[in-house]
C-alpha cells in the first residue's frame, strides 16, 4: 500500500479532512486499535475542538461500518478478508471505479488507495466498507496494466529523466541516466513502461520515440495519436510492398466478374474525401422496376490474408479521422488510388445488386464480384443541388435514388429504428492548420440517401449468411450488434429530461424506441437539443463487432454487419473474405480466431473515437486561445461535483466553469437534478440552462477551456 503523507502543520481540519487522515492512519496500522487521544497525538492535533470533532468522526465511521469499537472508545479498522479481482472501469479526479463480476455495482477506490491504477487495468482489491450507498475499497495489487506506453513532456533533474504524462495520470515515469541527452530533454516523447515494482514509487520507462517540440501543431496531433496507440506513420517495408501493386486489372479477372462499366455509376462523398469506398449504379428495367447496384471497393483482391499489408491493417483496424488529417488503415497508394472508386477509371468491386419497385420493395437481390467505371464524382452538396433543381447530370438517377431512400428511411423509423441524426463538429482551418471558425454541420438529404443504401447492403449481406435454413448449420460471421439499453441508464435519462418537460415510455422495447424518436424530434432546433441528443446516445449500449448475433437494437435489424467500408474498417475486409468463402461453397471458419479479431477491432474503434474527440477538444482550445476575456452565451451541457460544462451557442466549443469559481454563495452538486445549488441563496444552475460566460483560460496541453460565469 502506498502511504499518504500527512500534512500535520495545517490548522483547522474540517470533518472531511479528518476522516481522510483517520482512514489513512488506520489503513497504515490495520491491526492496531486507537482511541481519540492516541490518534490525536499521532496526528499532532492539540486543539480541544478538533479533538472532539475527531472523536465524533471516529464514532460516525463506526456506525457506517468502517471502524469497529473493540472496547469503549477504542476503534479498529474493519477489513474484508476476501480479496477480489476487478477491472478499472472509470478514472476520475478523486479516484477510480472498479467493476467486479461477483459484486453488483461499481466499487469506488479513493485516489490515495488506487495503487496508481488506470482505466482497463486488471486489479486485486479489498472491499472494506459501504459509504453513501457506494462500495469502497483498496487496490492492493495491479495484476495487469492495460496501458504500457505514455506520451508526455520529458524533464531532467540531477542527470535523471522523468516523464510528465499527458492526461489524467497521477504519477511520473522515471527514465534512467543512459536514456537522457540534450536531444530528448524538454521534448514530447513516447515512453514504454519497462518495470514497476511494488517497492518503487514510480515506474521505470524507456524512450521509444521523440515526437517533437511542445506547442508545435504536428507534435500535439501526433501526441494524441500515440497516446491511443495509433501510429501516424506506416513502416517503410509496408509502403514498399504497397507501391509495387499494379494498377492494371488483368483481363482474366474482368472475365470472372459482372461488368457494370456501361451502367450509369457515380460516387457521392464529402467535399474533402479522398478514399471512395462505395458507388451507386442505377438502371431502369424493362418491367418498370429499378436495378440499384451498391458497389463496394474490393480490397480483398489486393490485400491477401496474412500478407504484410494485411498484418499492418489488422493491427491498425481502422482509419482515424482527426480534425486536420486522416490516418488511413491502408497505405495511401491503396486507400486513395488503387482501391478508391475514382471517376473515369475501372475499379474492382464487391456488389449488392438489388431489384426494387417504385415503393422501395425488394423484388430480388444478388451479391457478386463486379468491375465498374464511375462516371461522376459528386459531393453531397453537388448531388443535393441536382435533386432540388430536378435537372443536371444524372438527374433521373439521383431523383429515383432520393425517392427510394426516403421510403426506406420512413419504413425503418416506423418499424422501430431510432433516429440518431447527430450534428458533426467541423472546423475551417487556415494554411497552417489553425482553426479560424467552428460550427455544427447538419446532414442533408443526400447524406441520408447514401446512408440508407449502405444500411440496406449491410443488412442484406448479414442476412445472407446469418439466416440459417432448415438442415443447414450456422456459419461463423462478423456481425455489428447493438444490445438493448440498460434500464438504469434509461431511468437516469428519464429523470434528467423531466426537468425540461419531456418524458419517455420504457414499458416495452418498441414503446421505448418510439418514445426516443419522439423525444429526439421534439428537441430538434431547441437550445437543449445537442445536450439531450448526447445524453440519449450515452444511455444506449455500445455497438460492437462479434460472432454472436443478437441483432442491432438502434437500427431494429435482426441481421446487420459492416460490409461497405473495407478501405477504412478491418472488420469489413474480414466480412468480404468470409462472404466470398461461403458463397463459393466453403466451410465455416473457426469461431475463436474471428471472435478475437472482433474484440480487438472493437477496442481499436474506441481508441480511434477517443483520439478524434481529443483532436476536436484541442482545436476548440486553440480556437479560443485568442479570445480570453470575451463574453459568450452558452447552454449548460454537463454538471459534475467539480463544476458545470457550458457549450457556447455561437461556435459549439465546450468549457468548464469550476464550482469554486461561482461567486456569491457556496454551491453543491445535486446528482438527482443534475444541477449545482447555492447553499444559502438556493440559486440553481442545471442542465439546459442558458448562461453567459467569460473565457478565463485555455490549456492546449490538457485540451481544456476554463470559463467563469458573468
Amino acid at each position: 500500500m502506498h502511504k499518504k503523507k500527512k500534512n500535520t502543520k495545517n490548522k483547522g481540519f474540517n470533518k472531511s479532512q479528518l476522516e481522510s487522515l483517520i482512514l489513512s492512519t488506520f489503513k497504515e496500522n490495520p491491526i492496531k486499535t486507537f482511541n481519540y487521544k492516541q490518534l490525536s497525538k499521532k496526528l499532532k492535533i492539540k486543539e480541544l475542538g478538533e479533538k472532539i470533532l475527531l472523536n465524533d468522526v471516529m464514532i460516525s465511521l463506526s456506525k457506517s461500518g468502517v471502524l469497529k469499537e473493540e472496547k469503549r472508545g477504542n476503534f479498529k479498522l474493519i477489513q474484508s478478508l476476501k480479496k477480489v479481482i476487478g477491472i478499472v472501469n472509470t478514472s476520475v479526479r478523486t479516484g477510480v471505479y472498479v467493476d467486479v463480476e461477483e459484486i453488483e455495482g461499481e466499487i469506488f477506490i479513493p485516489k490515495e488507495y488506487s495503487f496508481f491504477s488506470l482505466k482497463n487495468d486488471k486489479v486485486e482489491l479489498v472491499v472494506f466498507n459501504k459509504k453513501n450507498g457506494k462500495l469502497q475499497g483498496e487496490i492492493i495489487k495491479v495484476i495487469e496494466r492495460k496501458q504500457t506506453t505514455f506520451v508526455g513532456l520529458l524533464k531532467e533533474k540531477k542527470g535523471f529523466g522523468f516523464l510528465i504524462p499527458n492526461g489524467n495520470i497521477s504519477f511520473d515515469i522515471f527514465i534512467p541516466k543512459p536514456e537522457i541527452n540534450s536531444m530528448v530533454v524538454d521534448k514530447i516523447v513516447l515512453v514504454k513502461m519497462v518495470s514497476w515494482n511494488e517497492s518503487q514509487k514510480n515506474p521505470v520507462g524507456k524512450i521509444v520515440k521523440v515526437i517533437g517540440n511542445p506547442k508545435e501543431h504536428d507534435t500535439e496531433i501526433h501526441s494524441i495519436l500515440y497516446q491511443y496507440n495509433l501510429d501516424p506513420i506506416f513502416p517503410k517495408h509496408v509502403e514498399k510492398v504497397a507501391n509495387k501493386i499494379s494498377l492494371k486489372i488483368p483481363d482474366s479477372e474482368i472475365k470472372n466478374r459482372i461488368d457494370f462499366r456501361k451502367t450509369n455509376t457515380f460516387t457521392i462523398d464529402p467535399v474533402d474525401a479522398k478514399d471512395y469506398d462505395d458507388a451507386l449504379s442505377v438502371k431502369k428495367l424493362q418491367n418498370g422496376n429499378w436495378e440499384i447496384g451498391i458497389h463496394i471497393a474490393d480490397v480483398s483482391y489486393y490485400v491477401k490474408e496474412n500478407d504484410i499489408i494485411d498484418i499492418e491493417a489488422a493491427d491498425r483496424s481502422t482509419s482515424v479521422y482527426l480534425v486536420d488529417r486522416v490516418v488511413p488503415m491502408l497505405p495511401e497508394i491503396l486507400s486513395n488510388e488503387i482501391c478508391s472508386l475514382k471517376a473515369d477509371v475501372d475499379r474492382l468491386c464487391y456488389s449488392v445488386i438489388v431489384e426494387m419497385n417504385e415503393k422501395s420493395e425488394i423484388i430480388s437481390h444478388k451479391i457478386k464480384k463486379t468491375v465498374i467505371h464511375s462516371d461522376k464524382r459528386f459531393t453531397y452538396q453537388d448531388a443535393q443541388d441536382i435533386i432540388d433543381n430536378k435537372k443536371g447530370v444524372f438527374s433521373e438517377e439521383l431523383l429515383i435514388l432520393d425517392k427510394l431512400s426516403k421510403i426506406l428511411r420512413e419504413k425503418r423509423f416506423s418499424t422501430g429504428s431510432i433516429n440518431f441524426d447527430r450534428q458533426e463538429v467541423k472546423f475551417i482551418l487556415d494554411k497552417d492548420n489553425n482553426p479560424i471558425d467552428v460550427f455544427f454541420k447538419e446532414s442533408i438529404s443526400t447524406n441520408h440517401l447514401i446512408e440508407e443504401f449502405m444500411l440496406l447492403a449491410n443488412k442484406i449481406v448479414a442476412k445472407e449468411i446469418g439466416f440459417v435454413k432448415k438442415g443447414e448449420t450456422e456459419k461463423t460471421f462478423v456481425y455489428r450488434v447493438h444490445d438493448k439499453p440498460d434500464d438504469d441508464k434509461i431511468n437516469s435519462l428519464s429523470n434528467i429530461i423531466k426537468n425540461f418537460g419531456y418524458s419517455i415510455n420504457n414499458s416495452s422495447i418498441k414503446n421505448l424506441s418510439n418514445s426516443l424518436n419522439s423525444l429526439l424530434k421534439s428537441v430538434k432546433g431547441k437550445a437543449e437539443s445537442n445536450m439531450i441528443e448526447t445524453l440519449t446516445i450515452r444511455s444506449m449500449s455500445k455497438a460492437i463487432y462479434t460472432t454472436d448475433n443478437i441483432g442491432h437494437y438502434g437500427l431494429n435489424f435482426k441481421y446487420y454487419s459492416h460490409f461497405t467500408s473495407p478501405i477504412r474498417r478491418y472488420p469489413d475486409l474480414i466480412v468480404h473474405r468470409l462472404l466470398e468463402n461461403y458463397l463459393n461453397g466453403g466451410k465455416s471458419v473457426k469461431k475463436g480466431k474471428i471472435e478475437d479479431i472482433c474484440k480487438y477491432t472493437s477496442n481499436k474503434e474506441k481508441d480511434a473515437s477517443m483520439a478524434e474527440r481529443d483532436s476536436i477538444k484541442y482545436m476548440q482550445a486553440k480556437f479560443l486561445k485568442d479570445k480570453i476575456g470575451e463574453v459568450f452565451s452558452g447552454v449548460i451541457s454537463g454538471v459534475t461535483e467539480w463544476g458545470i460544462y457550458v457549450e457556447l451557442e455561437k461556435n459549439k466549443c465546450e468549457g468548464l466553469v469550476r464550482i469554486s469559481s461561482i461567486k456569491g454563495d457556496f454551491y453543491v452538486f445535486d446528482k438527482n437534478t443534475y444541477s449545482v445549488i447555492g447553499k444559502s441563496s438556493k440559486k440553481k444552475y442545471q442542465l439546459g440552462d442558458t448562461v453567459n460566460i467569460k473565457i478565463k483560460n485555455t490549456d492546449l496541453d490538457k485540451k481544456q477551456i476554463d470559463f467563469i460565469l458573468v
